[in-house]
């Protein structure tokens, strides 16, 4: 299955569970193994930033760190993925959520098949499988890969940064809609998305989910190379989607993000899957013209989070 750090709206499920101030230079990385990272030249009056989300990790691991919350001090504006503010879009996108033609995972599945599925997911989360069997199996796909998360409680990285940007009062926008990202897996057959299901939920009660854990570890250890490397792995499952789910959004963001920094400094924060790579939003940006520099980003877990 796919995992979290490239799902398009394992934010919006975990929501389910769950002016311009001059500013002391943020010291740059040693090595380019950072999350954070400085956009600059190609005539632009002030920098932007980039930052690599977790869409899920746990809460005691989502750290913004003073570098961080450095740059949301001197960000006009924030850019996730989606607006993640915006409770009408949010309800909106709902309905793009369902499969078409009133289609429902027992319709893609085998009778025992379906009781696999449906017993699964029962009493898990605040709605019931009624509910959620309507919704495309890829989505379900990555609610599981909470589950296979060994800690107490989890949080996501854009919950973090949301939480940091309303004490400064900073405005929240989206470089794409939910409904848009709910619409991409029209692309992909339900039948297909139901065998992924169907893999997700065999895997979950593995002792040793080792692609979470690596992926995890990588994310931790901001070791975007890794992260490229394991987003490359997981295409065998749905092969050929990787340009309709990650390289084809970063080239739409590239039609946007131009105009946006010319305007004001933002901070750009969307999942680590999409930084590096020769696809990738750091590439990208410097095949553009700007320069990227890698930023210092100390992320120090509390001792009182779980």
């Amino acid at each position: 299955m796919k995992k979290n750090i490239i799902s398009p709206l394992v934010s919006f499920f975990s929501l389910l569970f769950l002016g311009c101030t001059a500013q002391a230079p943020i010291a740059e990385n040693s090595t380019p193994q950072t999350l954070l990272w400085r956009i600059s030249g190609n005539q632009l009056a002030r920098p932007s930033y980039l930052f690599g989300t977790m869409h899920i990790m746990c809460a005691k691991d989502a750290i913004v760190s003073p570098q961080l919350q450095q740059v949301l001090d001197s960000a006009k504006q924030v850019y996730f993925e989606v607006d993640l503010d915006n409770m009408v879009e949010m309800i909106a996108s709902m309905k793009a959520m369902a499969m078409q033609n009133g289609v429902t995972i027992k319709d893609l599945l085998t009778p025992s098949e379906y009781e696999r599925v449906s017993t699964y997911f029962k009493g898990k989360g605040p709605l019931p499988f009624k509910v959620l069997e309507v919704y495309k199996p890829l989505l379900l796909s990555a609610m599981i890969a909470e589950q296979a998360m060994q800690c107490e409680a989890t949080n996501g990285m854009e919950m973090m940064i949301l939480a940091e940007a309303a004490k400064r009062k900073k405005e929240i926008l989206g470089l794409e809609t939910m409904s848009y990202q709910a619409g991409l897996f029209d692309s992909i057959p339900y039948a297909t998305q139901a065998k992924e299901l169907l893999k997700a939920i065999d895997s979950a009660g593995a002792d040793n989910n080792t692609e979470v854990q690596q992926l995890l570890a990588a994310y931790k250890a901001q070791d975007l190379e890794k992260i490229n490397a394991l987003t490359i792995k997981e295409e065998g499952s749905l092969e050929g989607n990787l340009d309709l789910l990650l390289y084809g959004r970063n080239r739409n963001w590239l039609q946007k993000m131009p105009a946006l920094m010319k305007e004001s400094s933002n901070l750009f924060a969307v999942g680590a899957g999409h930084l590096p790579g020769e696809n990738g939003v750091i590439q990208l940006l410097r095949n553009a013209g700007y320069t990227l520099t890698p930023l210092l980003n100390e992320m120090k877990p509390s001792a009182t989070a779980k």
